[in-house]
């Protein structure tokens, strides 16, 4: 497996402006985050998953970055587009920046259990830990976070909720065509690290 380099950001003492832009999609209304360069997070508007922080965010629709995400995404939804390239930086602890890195390499179309999830992760019994953690992806469907499903086949959670799970594993399963064998997510490849939040 490639390793995912990601770059550590240093703490300049800088305040970092968040940017944000809201975008319809088939399965809801999805909030782009980024800074100047690099997007953040992806958002379900109307769950519970988004910051707090975000009170102080700058609507910016027209953001490169933003506009970047918003066009694949778009292509993702019309299944023309089974990986992402947007520049990503992301905060998480070790563990969690592990099981985000699983989760990125899981193929379009395909889904591993959380068990397995936590084995690839070097944490075999960190099952709940690895479910937990996959809970908090900042950056749902780029990171595919709903590929992630319970050992018997069911659902397990998701931020956005079930049915949005539903529907986009649907939309893989229903536009999944022969396609060049990859080993990380290249939005994940492009990654920068982010401090952990306390």
């Amino acid at each position: 497996m490639k390793r995912i380099n990601m770059k550590q950001t240093e703490k300049t003492g800088e305040n970092i402006v968040n940017y944000y832009s809201l975008i319809n999609s088939p399965i809801g209304d999805l909030m782009l985050v980024a800074d100047a360069s690099t997007l953040t997070g992806l958002y379900f508007v109307g769950c519970n998953h988004i910051p707090a922080a975000s009170k102080g965010w700058a609507l910016n629709a027209q953001l490169p970055v933003l506009r970047q995400a918003a066009k694949q995404l778009q292509e993702y939804f019309t299944g023309t587009r089974d990986n992402f390239s947007v520049p990503l930086r992301i905060a998480g602890t070790d563990f969690q920046e592990k099981i985000w890195r699983e989760i990125a390499i899981i193929p379009y179309g395909e889904t591993i259990s959380y068990s397995d999830l936590a084995k690839r992760a070097g944490a075999p019994e960190a099952i709940r830990a690895a479910g937990t953690n996959t809970g908090r992806n900042p950056v749902a469907i780029i990171i595919p976070c709903h590929r992630v499903v319970g050992k018997n086949g069911g659902m397990g959670g998701f931020a956005g909720g079930l049915e949005r799970k539903r529907l986009l594993l649907k939309l893989e399963n229903s536009t999944t065509k022969p396609v060049k064998k990859r080993n990380v997510s290249s939005a994940f490849s492009k990654c920068e690290r982010q401090p952990a939040m306390s």
